[in-house]
C-alpha cells in the first residue's frame, strides 16, 4: 500500500493503517487471517497486563484494547478510560506501514496520566505515547507507524482524525524557560485537533495550536499556530493556508 502523505486530497485511497489488499500484497486472505491471529497471541500476555491494570474485571475480560507484543509498556500508570468498550476497540503497536519494519519497530506507552478513548483507535506499530497530562482520542481515529505524541497538560484528537507516519504532536516545550524575576515563560500549552483531520507525514504540532474541523495538513509541515479555517489545507514551515474548501476521504 501507499501511505498517505498528505500532498493532495484522496479520493478512494485506502484507510492509512490498513493492511494492503490481496491484490496489492499477493498474500491470500486465508494466509493474512493467520497472520493476525498470530500476532494477536504473541501480544496475548501484554494485552491481558493492559487491560488488567486499567480496568474493572468484567470490563478486561473483554479485552477492549489490544496491545502488540512489539509494545514497550514503559509504564502502566495514570488512567486509561473506554467510552464504548468492546473486544479489540482500541489496538496500540499494529497495522503495517511498507516503509517500516515492522518486525524490529517498538511502540512506547507512558503514562502517568489520563487518557481517555472515545470509540475505535487504531496506534500504529512504532507510536510513541508520552502523557503526564490528558489525553482524550475521539472515534474512528488512526495514528499511522512512528508517530509520537506527548501530553503534559492537555492534547485532544477529534473524530474520524487521520494522523499520518512520523508525526510529532507535542503541547510541552520539555524544559523550563525563566525570565529574570524566576517566572517560567513556556509553560505547556494544550493541543487541540478537530474532527475529521488529516495530518501529513513527518508533521510537527506545537503546543498551543488548535485545527479546526476538516483541515488537510501537507507532509513535512510545522504548525506553531492555530488554523482557525473549517476545510482548508495548510502547509510549510511553518505552515500556511494554500487551500480553501476542501474535502477529503480516507
Amino acid at each position: 500500500m501507499t501511505p498517505p502523505t498528505g500532498l493532495g486530497l484522496v479520493r478512494n485511497g485506502p484507510r492509512a493503517g490498513a493492511p494492503p489488499s490481496p491484490a496489492t500484497d499477493g498474500r491470500p486472505p486465508a494466509l493474512k487471517s493467520l497472520r493476525r491471529a498470530c500476532l494477536f497471541a504473541l501480544g496475548l500476555p501484554k494485552t491481558l497486563l493492559f487491560n488488567l491494570r486499567y480496568f474493572p474485571l468484567r470490563t478486561a475480560l473483554k479485552l477492549p484494547v489490544w496491545v502488540s507484543h512489539r509494545v514497550w509498556l514503559m509504564e502502566l500508570a495514570g488512567e486509561v478510560r473506554l467510552a464504548r468498550p468492546r473486544p479489540g476497540g482500541v489496538k496500540i503497536g499494529f497495522g503495517d506501514i511498507g516503509i517500516f519494519d515492522q518486525h524490529r519497530s517498538r511502540s512506547i506507552w507512558q503514562v502517568t496520566g489520563r487518557v481517555d478513548f472515545g470509540g475505535t483507535a487504531d496506534l500504529g506499530h512504532g507510536t510513541k505515547i508520552a502523557v503526564s497530562g490528558a489525553l482524550v482520542v475521539g472515534n474512528r481515529v488512526i495514528v499511522a507507524a512512528e508517530s509520537a505524541i506527548v501530553a503534559q497538560h492537555e492534547v485532544c484528537i477529534g473524530d474520524d482524525a487521520l494522523i499520518s507516519w512520523d508525526v510529532l504532536i507535542i503541547d510541552t516545550d520539555g524544559h523550563g524557560v525563566y525570565d529574570a524575576a524566576g517566572r517560567r515563560i513556556n509553560a505547556p500549552m494544550p493541543v487541540r485537533i478537530g474532527n475529521a483531520v488529516w495530518i501529513g507525514c513527518r508533521s510537527v504540532v506545537l503546543k498551543g495550536v488548535e485545527i479546526a474541523d476538516g483541515v488537510v495538513v501537507a507532509a513535512a509541515s510545522t504548525l506553531t499556530r492555530s488554523v482557525e479555517v473549517p476545510n482548508a489545507m495548510v502547509g510549510g514551515s511553518p505552515a500556511k493556508i494554500i487551500r480553501e474548501n476542501i474535502r477529503w476521504k480516507r
